[in-house]
């Protein structure tokens, strides 16, 4: 099977990463080599050039195959499909130097890119994890619970009954002390919910429809309210509970805080390299010359609650016609 355009493209980046090593090592031949990590293991040799057990794991995090600073065991099946590639491109980078594709200029410019490419990612990742620290993390988080505004949530539970009549007779039962939960899954209709004793968990009342938020806008806890029309019936309601939304969590929140972290610290380099460089375009262009962020990048220019998002709505529907 041919490969798809990314894998060709993490080749041809391996490839000419692999032949600027292979020109670093030229001359060096008879020099102990020594583990250019801590608790690094040479895991194989092309031509008489080591391959460490870090270069295959650098190999995996550049394919998206483990994250930054995941373990990858010297033992698995990925780590020796990985070390093949690396091998691969060790042989083909050792080729194109024999053929002298390495002294082409339009070969040396693309290395040159590459190394680029390297040497800014290498610089990025030190500024980053300089600032981007578990501190900084939740100092940012304190500072968006503080604007971060809560509305009230309601835990509560329902019975859909299919018309008024059906509907009175439950709320007589439960007037007469039945229980609510006992009710609600011998005789709801609403599948998303009857199994559970009609519970909705707990939600803010912008997440519901209409017929509910007015029903319980003043509702206190123990009470029943309704019957009330909703689109697949009536509604026969138990409030459990009323209480400030919960703000989410910091290990929820962390990896948007840390890509945002991230980001305003890329931005700031970018825009102190951008002062002190003199930058020439050559080409005209209808906007101003600036860094583009990623698309999902978050907004900059102050602190964005968004940063923080609303806790989850009810983990089932009240009805078929109620917002998820």
């Amino acid at each position: 099977m041919a490969p798809n355009r990314s894998s060709r493209s993490v080749l041809l980046v391996g490839l000419m990463l692999a032949v600027a090593l292979s020109l670093a090592g030229c001359g060096k031949g008879g020099k102990t080599e020594h583990a250019p990590e801590r608790g690094d293991a040479a895991v194989a040799k092309v031509d008489g050039q080591t391959v460490w057990s870090s270069d295959v794991k650098r190999e995996a995090v550049a394919q998206g195959l483990i994250g930054e600073g995941e373990p990858l065991d010297a033992s698995s099946d990925l780590f020796r499909r990985v070390l093949d590639e690396v091998v691969d491109q060790r042989l083909l980078a050792g080729e194109a130097v024999r053929r002298k594709l390495d002294k082409d200029p339009v070969g040396q410019r693309r290395m040159a890119a590459a190394r680029d490419r390297v040497l800014g990612d290498m610089l990025v990742e030190s500024v980053v994890s300089d600032a981007v620290n578990d501190n900084a993390v939740r100092g940012l988080y304190q500072e968006q619970l503080k604007l971060a505004k809560r509305s009230e949530e309601i835990h509560a539970r329902q019975i859909i009954l299919p018309n008024a009549a059906d509907a009175e007779a439950v709320r007589k039962l439960l007037a007469a002390g039945a229980s609510f939960e006992q009710l609600a899954t011998e005789k709801s209709t609403d599948a998303a919910t009857r199994f559970n004793g009609g519970d909705l968990g707990y939600f803010t009342i912008d997440v519901m429809p209409e017929a509910y938020g007015a029903a319980l806008k003043t509702a206190k806890p123990g009470q029943i309210v309704g019957p009330f029309p909703v689109e697949s019936g009536f509604a026969l309601v138990k409030v459990e509970d009323r209480r400030e939304e919960q703000p989410i969590t910091l290990d929820a929140a962390r990896p948007q805080i840390v890509r945002f972290l991230t980001y305003d610290q890329i931005r700031d380099l970018l825009e102190k390299l951008r002062g002190r460089a003199k930058v020439e375009v050559m080409v005209k262009t209808d906007a101003p010359n600036q860094a583009i962020p990623p698309a999902d990048a978050p907004k900059t220019g102050g602190v964005s609650p968004a940063i923080l998002p609303p806790t989850a709505a009810p983990p089932a529907p009240p009805a078929k016609g109620a917002k998820k």
